[in-house]
């Protein structure tokens, strides 16, 4: 199952770090986007997703705000 996952965090974000260990769990790859360590790729998070705050998690295509490990899940057993 080829699966692309982008995670979209900050430095100092606690939440961020419960979606990357819930990923690195099920030894799920993803990308990680630091977005306070560069604000274009910030600005972009935001026009994609409306969203002010992070962690952002795209996952195939389909975004998830938070920390919600269900709907992760789902998305990743399609």
């Amino acid at each position: 199952m080829n699966q692309t996952v982008t995670v979209y965090t900050s430095s100092f974000c606690p939440v961020c770090g419960m979606v990357k260990s819930f990923l690195e769990s099920f030894d799920i790859t993803y990308k990680e986007v630091i977005v306070d360590l560069n604000p274009i790729a910030r600005m972009k998070l935001i026009g994609k997703t409306k969203r002010l705050t992070v962690p952002q998690t795209n996952i195939n295509g389909e975004w998830i705000s938070g920390f919600d490990p269900e709907r992760m899940l789902k998305i990743l057993l399609k």
